[in-house]
């Protein structure tokens, strides 16, 4: 069993639209605060990961469900995990919830690059230490 990254967050007034829905294009930026709580929580960030490996993780693409409206004032949790690994990325699900339901769920496919944007291989440190967070799912 793979371990999970858990996030809250409180929806503000910015987040919302004039009816007090969470405008979609929000979840976007939840989904990233996430991820960066996700990678600090295990000792890197977003600034260290480039001036230690001059490495940047990028989106590659994003695929997102939307399953029920959030709004004003609602605490929201967000799962995350690595469903699967290669030696240059890996593919992070990511679920947004309000109590137990699901709101948002996302299949994120990020990419270790270096400064011109080509793909390189993921840092044996960052590997070792996102390996409790992967399923049994490992590629080549």
């Amino acid at each position: 069993m793979h371990e999970n990254f858990f996030h809250k967050i409180k929806v503000y007034y910015e987040d919302t639209d004039a009816g007090g829905v969470v405008y979609y294009a929000n979840y976007l930026k939840f989904l990233e605060r996430a991820r960066t709580e996700a990678l600090y929580s295990i000792g890197f960030s977003n600034s260290k990961i480039k001036e230690i490996y001059n490495s940047l993780i990028i989106v590659k693409s994003c695929n997102i469900d939307y399953k029920k409206s959030s709004f004003l004032e609602d605490e929201l949790t967000i799962r995350s995990f690595v469903k699967s690994i290669t030696k240059t990325s890996f593919f992070m699900n990511q679920i947004i919830t309000k109590d137990d339901h699901i709101i948002v769920e996302a299949k994120i496919h990020l990419v270790f690059v270096n400064g011109d944007g080509k793909p390189v291989r993921i840092p044996e440190e960052i590997y070792s230490k996102f390996k409790p967070y992967f399923c049994d799912t490992i590629k080549s």
